[in-house]
């Protein structure tokens, strides 16, 4: 391997390889449904990896796979663990729960469509918590979880409301703000623009862009062609599993 192809190796930092993704309908004797089929790539710092093709290809069921939620039938997801030191490649497919776990708090992050709001926890250390986690001081993640929040528009009166009663565009705001907080090196985002209106699709794209400009790879679904457009380094098309894997 020359030079150049080992400095861009090390700028990866997800490998997939030959991913497949079964699920079996129990209550529904036992049919087995493909979703995902030999599915391969790679991704990189500062790449925004966009997920395409029709409904039903399985762009939600990857990025849940890739988040260690759904175990994958077939084939192989490493990620580099930046936070450990020489950042060695994990094998995500069979890595311990607790491994698990670290690389959630450490190196990947995930924004799904709806946020799980936690019960009379207010909106400003809903966001602030993935700082705190890490051992970041209790006020110091609260005033970063501020600026966030103040940028993506959410009023200031809803800051110590807890989100559970929110629109759904508050939600999703407060749901973004916990997701990049963390300054997770991998980034997982499902439709984060879906309930915004176009002030606020605008923050995101920029929030994006920086994240990208920080060297962080974030791999995503983007619905919305301008924003997609907007953000998406390359794409990545997916086509419907059709045969049983």
């Amino acid at each position: 391997m020359s030079q150049a192809q080992q400095a861009e190796h090390a700028q990866t930092l997800i490998e997939v390889r030959g991913l497949g993704k079964m699920f079996t309908l129990h209550n529904q004797g036992g049919i087995r449904l493909p979703v995902l089929q030999s599915v391969d790539f790679e991704a990189a710092r500062g790449e925004c990896l966009v997920l395409s093709g029709r409904s039903g290809t399985g762009k939600s069921t990857l990025l849940r796979c890739l988040y260690g939620n759904y175990l994958a039938t077939k084939g192989s997801i490493r990620l580099r663990d930046t936070s450990a030191e020489g950042a060695p490649w994990v094998e995500l497919t069979n890595a311990p729960e607790q491994r698990v776990l670290r690389l959630r708090r450490d190196v990947i992050g995930y924004v799904s469509q709806f946020l799980r709001a936690i019960p009379r926890v207010g909106a400003l250390d809903v966001v602030a918590e993935p700082l705190q986690q890490r051992g970041v001081d209790r006020n110091v993640a609260r005033a970063r979880a501020a600026a966030l929040l103040e940028r993506l528009n959410l009023p200031r009166r809803l800051w110590e409301l807890p989100p559970a009663t929110f629109s759904g565009g508050e939600q999703q705001r407060v749901n973004i703000a916990r997701g990049l907080i963390g300054g997770h090196p991998i980034l997982l985002l499902d439709e984060p623009t879906a309930s915004l209106d176009a002030d606020n699709r605008a923050v995101v794209i920029a929030l994006i862009r920086e994240a990208l400009a920080e060297g962080r790879c974030l791999i995503g679904i983007f619905h919305d062609e301008a924003v997609r457009d907007a953000v998406a380094t390359r794409l990545l098309p997916l086509q419907p599993a059709t045969a049983i894997a």
